[in-house]
């Protein structure tokens, strides 16, 4: 029974979806608006993270350029800023700023901002209960239904919470996203990668797409109320 009602409470995602969707259309249209536009001083994307990196004291994190659209992002762990093939070597306003953002991350990273350091737990944890979460169900399921109505209902809210921590996860994301932006939007003046009339534009392409973070949020809390709200009929049945 759960797993139709699971099913049909899919409705609930539908917003979310549409959400999503929209976001991520403005974010492929702002982008390539301002993919046309050219900078003045006309310093590349690359150029303009080495010199964020560099005004930061840091030089133990490598530049890269990597396949896709907007595939740009920093790895910790192996100290990698990788830009995408269309903003590596731009110098359009919204390369700049795709750039900028992902210098944010590695300058978090080496003054160990704790909410980067507290998603990086959540991010772990996340993965571990994602794997746990289903196996956890289908034991509820199966001791609610032919053992122990109430030893079911433990691993089945144990289920809940495990699931509760892709939506904590997405949370905390909103803050390091928003400050890595911020963090752009000051380096690219200071470091002489845009002009003061330039911003704006850089900040037009940075708004749209934290947007993505938090449609992100918005499914993860709707799929989290899916799960929720199945569980909760399936077990008045």
């Amino acid at each position: 029974m759960f797993y139709l009602t699971y099913y049909l409470m899919g409705l609930v995602l539908i917003p979310g979806i549409i959400y999503a969707i929209v976001v991520q259309n403005k974010v492929n249209n702002t982008f390539k608006t301002y993919q046309k536009v050219q900078s003045i001083k006309g310093v590349n994307a690359q150029d303009t993270c080495k010199k964020i990196l560099q005004n930061a004291g840091i030089t133990d994190v490598e530049i890269v350029k990597t396949k896709g659209f907007l595939t740009d992002n920093y790895n910790p762990k192996t100290k990698v800023l990788s830009l995408s093939e269309g903003v590596y070597g731009s110098t359009s306003i919204s390369a700049l700023g795709v750039a900028a953002h992902e210098a944010g991350h590695a300058v978090q990273h080496a003054e160990n901002y704790a909410p980067l350091k507290l998603r990086k737990v959540m991010g772990t944890l996340s993965t571990i209960t994602s794997r746990l979460l289903w196996p956890l169900l289908i034991i509820g399921i199966l001791l609610s239904a032919f053992s122990s109505l109430y030893l079911g209902e433990i691993f089945l809210w144990a289920g809940v919470a495990f699931f509760a921590i892709s939506v904590i996860f997405s949370l905390i994301t909103l803050p390091v996203e928003f400050n890595a932006s911020k963090r752009a939007m000051s380096s690219l003046v200071s470091v002489g990668a845009l002009d003061e009339t330039e911003v704006k534009g850089a900040k037009v392409v940075l708004n749209a797409a934290a947007q993505t973070y938090v449609a992100a949020l918005v499914v993860a809390i709707l799929s989290f109320l899916r799960f929720f709200l199945a569980i909760l009929i399936s077990r008045n049945d």
